[in-house]
């Protein structure tokens, strides 16, 4: 498993050689991994290992990684989940989004980015934040200290990527934030990830806040968090 120092990674692959390179290189920054190349098992064991992370292969044989994640999120588990895929559709890849994936990257990538973004999606579910500890904008609301949100009076649950992005529009309340600056803020890397990543998250950002949403389309540029 090698020596979790920074937690314990599972890496969901059935595919022996870019298993075996991923852990090398998580390894090297010093996580724990664990490799489960049976997606019909990979449940049980992100159960078992309380893993602080889980890479997953979309394209497994039996139960793919995207029912993976689908049961990991109905069943209230939000461990941070990066996809890894094959497929170069992109619809593919905004599904893995949608249904609560933290991040992804299309296979062939680089080992090191790979442990790079382990470590971006751990950093943003640290809870890390400074003052202040609360942020409101129109309906939307925020705990930065327990990693809360809120439509109005009613707690949503959010992914670490879409409470970050969120807190991140409503720390700058009716600025216009383009897309590359808050795939570089919130993300932590540049426009290459596609900005169709930004439109996911902020689509199911204004779907779990409804009515209570402060999020603004600026055509062409970005998004605004309005006061009300």
């Amino acid at each position: 498993m090698g020596s979790p120092g920074r937690g314990l990674v599972l890496v969901v692959e059935d595919e022996a050689a870019i298993a075996e390179l991923a852990a090398l290189y998580l390894k090297r920054d010093g996580f724990g991994v664990h490799v489960e190349p049976d997606g019909g098992k990979a449940l049980e064991a992100v159960r078992r290992l309380k893993p602080v992370a889980v890479v997953l292969d979309i394209g497994l044989s039996g139960m793919d990684g995207i029912e993976i994640c689908k049961a990991l999120r109905a069943a209230g588990d939000w461990t941070p989940v990066l996809f890894v895929t094959a497929r170069d559709d992109e619809l593919d890849r905004l599904l893995g989004l949608e249904i609560g994936a933290d991040d992804y990257l299309t296979k062939p990538f680089s080992p090191r980015e790979l442990a790079a973004r382990v470590r971006t999606v751990l950093r943003r579910a640290s809870g890390a934040t400074p003052a202040p500890s609360a942020l409101t904008v129109g309906g939307a609301r925020v705990d930065l200290t327990s990693r809360r949100a809120w439509a109005g009076e009613t707690e949503i649950s959010l992914t670490s990527t879409e409470f970050d992005l969120l807190t991140h529009l409503l720390r700058h309340p009716g600025q216009v934030l383009s897309r590359d600056q808050l795939l570089s803020a919130v993300w932590g890397y540049a426009a290459a990830a596609g900005t169709r990543t930004v439109d996911v998250h902020v689509a199911q950002l204004r779907a779990k806040l409804g009515a209570s949403s402060p999020i603004r389309t600026v055509r062409g540029i970005g998004y605004a968090a309005d006061p009300a």
